[in-house]
């Protein structure tokens, strides 16, 4: 209760940060909090909205916080969403039409597949060179990213000027919500997720063995847990949700891959994951705070004089007040804790 009401201050602090912002350019704070919730909430395309926005982050904060509890920084849930999509799109495009839950749960799995796979790279690399796996999943944003531009703009461009794929087949589309509605049964695999999530760390030994980890390598060393072989599963599954976020996106949402369809998902995960408190019910309810202010921003845009870019400075109050705080005090008390090559030590002796 103590965290989630110091956690509650920080935000309310950010909110109030950005309003000073807000005034001192000639704009009303509260006019412009009003139109961006009241508008946000008070329809049902925004509400629809809302839950458009969210559902991505869902996928990318759980992604971050699984990866937390486990002392491991993925900050690679871009890269990840993006080889997940390529993937899905590539599925539910070439493959020919088979029966409608067949083809969208091989495409998901192709997705979760190839997100996994992308983060596993991290993982090796951390395991075997006990490399900083913040540096490598940030570098392999950049690759996955330009990897897939590159596969969007040759092998398996659609014809036409745009960078995209072909139009996915019915059979592998995700239902939609309500007549007209933009946001899909995305979001209950999303919410889906979240109950595994939450299983899989409270309630299963995986759960238990990932967060002493996470807590503590070298006495989980000593306990006989095999910390490489935990960080590598708790890599793969992270990179796994990042990468079902992904082809939620497209399977949902686009009916295609689009190159730079994503605004930042991967990144905003990570907010959405410290704010949350790295657990699956917080990350929730972060993502539907993000996906309230994305929403409420697109209303703000139409319907006052107040620039939607103010919704980018809510968000870097929030990553600056709640997020940094927290990331460089967990990342301060993992450095103490030492790396793999030091669990592998207290275990070898």
């Amino acid at each position: 209760m103590r965290r989630v009401l110091n956690l509650a201050c920080r935000l309310v602090l950010a909110l109030f940060a950005a309003g000073l912002v807000l005034y001192f350019s000639g704009y009303s704070p509260l006019a412009a909090y009003k139109a961006m919730i009241w508008g946000a909430v008070s329809s049902w395309d925004g509400i629809a909205q809302t839950l458009v926005q969210a559902t991505p982050l869902i996928f990318t904060g759980l992604a971050v916080a699984l990866a937390n509890n486990c002392g491991v920084f993925n900050i690679g849930a871009e890269g990840q969403l993006y080889l997940g999509a390529m993937a899905a799109a590539v599925l539910a495009a070439y493959l020919p039409p088979l029966p409608h839950l067949l083809h969208v749960i091989i495409a998901l799995c192709g997705g979760a597949l190839f997100g996994g796979l992308w983060a596993l790279i991290a993982a090796w690399l951390k395991i075997k060179a006990d490399a900083n796996e913040v540096i490598i999943t940030i570098m392999l944003n950049s690759i996955g990213t330009l990897l897939c531009a590159y596969l969007a703009n040759y092998t398996f461009k659609a014809p036409g000027p745009v960078p995209q794929t072909p139009t996915i087949h019915s059979s592998a589309a995700l239902s939609r919500l309500g007549q007209g509605a933009q946001f899909s049964s995305a979001l209950f695999v999303g919410l889906f997720f979240v109950l595994v999530v939450w299983f899989l760390l409270y309630h299963t030994k995986l759960g238990y063995d990932l967060k002493v980890v996470g807590s503590n390598p070298r006495a989980a060393a000593a306990a006989g847990i095999n910390v490489p072989q935990m960080i590598g599963l708790t890599l793969l599954l992270s990179g796994a949700l990042a990468g079902l976020g992904g082809a939620g996106q497209i399977l949902g949402l686009h009916g295609r891959y689009i190159d730079g369809f994503s605004p930042g998902y991967g990144f905003d995960g990570v907010a959405v994951a410290i704010l949350g408190g790295n657990s699956p019910l917080g990350v929730l309810f972060s993502a539907l705070l993000f996906g309230l202010m994305r929403a409420g921003g697109m209303i703000l845009d139409r319907t006052t004089n107040v620039p939607v870019d103010f919704v980018i400075i809510i968000q870097a109050a929030i990553i600056l007040f709640v997020s940094a705080p927290e990331l460089l005090k967990t990342l301060k008390i993992n450095w103490k804790k030492g790396g793999v090559k030091h669990a592998r030590t207290v275990a070898d002796k």
